[in-house]
């Protein structure tokens, strides 16, 4: 299990509502997320740069307080980092207005609001000797998420504030990599005809063997979505993001728009192998190599191991949001991880069901 100093952890178990650049060493340095969607609403924005363990540079923003609170950084201001899901960036917290983005309303509440950006978005391309282009840049899944990334963005935020920071992640990936041992947690009951479709017909795996190493790949994920996905029976693209998370309830035209402008942000595709054999499996486990000699070789076992829910302390604080319209985060998958946290200390575990939410409206103020 990965360490983390000093966090104390709210997991977001549903997304929130939610150009040409110049880049130095992979980092983007125009048309920043500080420069569009905080400056531009009132906010004073940081933008500050984490190297992992392993050698990615991960672009990490702050906004140290809300447009009326002490301007002073020396304040002792709780810390919050904000770590968005799949195929998302930081922007993810900025899409809504200032009282119904999380980022702000945790900000404008007196928090000192930390936004991470995953390795291999427009803001964390960074790496110490890779560049994207180079296969191994793109050699992992969310399990390294876990084991670099996070402890890296806790540890920098720890070292700036001297004292604990709180966490908020975004379902799916946001609570993936906050414990290795606590993902998201299951996935073989995900309604979404389009994405079950996808991990039967093998579609990562195959964009793997080609050799395509960044997902989604440039102009072929649109091609296979018409001639493979969208011809499948049951399969409705007419409206690709409702395929995708369900009937949304209550994202706003403004909100739709600047959601895709900063989607998809890019991922391995190594990590959506793995995200697959998941939803196939119905398991929590560590990547299949499929072979069982090359599985022998990483786990000194012919099969993956599977992580065990029961390693999960039962005195963290957790809070588990989830929706009755969510595709993805099927409410029966989230019954099943509750079931897994029975023993968890009562007043540690907080659950909030909301019926009318899908996979993109869920969001709620840290607490």
């Amino acid at each position: 299990m990965a360490k983390y100093p000093s966090a104390s952890i709210l997991l977001l178990v549903a997304l929130v509502c939610v150009s040409g650049v110049a880049q130095i060493n992979g980092l983007d340095i125009h048309n920043s997320i500080c420069k569009t969607l905080v400056e531009t609403r009132g906010y004073i924005c940081q933008e500050h740069h984490v190297t992992t363990e392993d050698g990615y540079i991960l672009g990490l923003l702050r906004i140290p307080h809300g447009r009326s609170g002490s301007k002073s950084t020396r304040d002792q201001k709780p810390p919050v980092l904000l770590q968005h899901g799949l195929l998302a960036d930081a922007a993810s917290w900025l899409l809504n207005p200032q009282d119904q983005a999380l980022a702000f309303i945790l900000s404008d509440k007196g928090y000192d609001v930390w936004l991470a950006n995953t390795r291999g978005t427009d803001s964390s391309r960074g790496h110490k000797s890779l560049i994207t282009k180079d296969p191994a840049y793109w050699d992992w899944t969310w399990e390294q998420l876990a084991a670099y990334d996070l402890p890296a963005l806790f540890n920098y935020v720890n070292n700036q504030i001297g004292q604990k920071s709180h966490y908020v992640g975004h379902y799916s990936l946001g609570t993936l990599t906050i414990l290795a041992a606590f993902p998201i947690a299951h996935l073989g009951q995900i309604s979404t005809t389009l994405l079950r479709v996808a991990t039967q017909t093998f579609l990562a795996e195959q964009f793997y063997i080609f050799g395509l190493r960044e997902f989604p790949p440039l102009g072929r994920l649109e091609q296979t979505l018409q001639t493979i996905l969208c011809i499948h029976p049951g399969v409705d693209c007419s409206y690709i993001l409702t395929a995708i998370t369900g009937p949304n309830c209550c994202l706003s035209p403004s909100s739709l728009d600047l959601l895709y402008e900063h989607t998809p942000q890019s991922t391995s595709t190594k990590n959506i192998v793995h995200l697959s054999q998941m939803i196939r499996s119905g398991t929590i486990r560590m990547f299949d190599y499929t072979l069982p000699l090359k599985n022998l070789q990483h786990y000194n076992r012919f099969t993956p191991p599977v992580y065990n829910m029961a390693n999960i302390p039962k005195d963290i604080p957790l809070f588990l949001g989830y929706g009755g319209r969510d595709a993805l985060s099927d409410v029966n998958d989230v019954k099943a991880l509750l079931y897994d946290l029975k023993d968890h200390d009562k007043d540690k575990l907080v659950e909030q069901y909301v019926e009318e939410y899908a996979h993109m409206d869920y969001g709620l103020e840290c607490q």
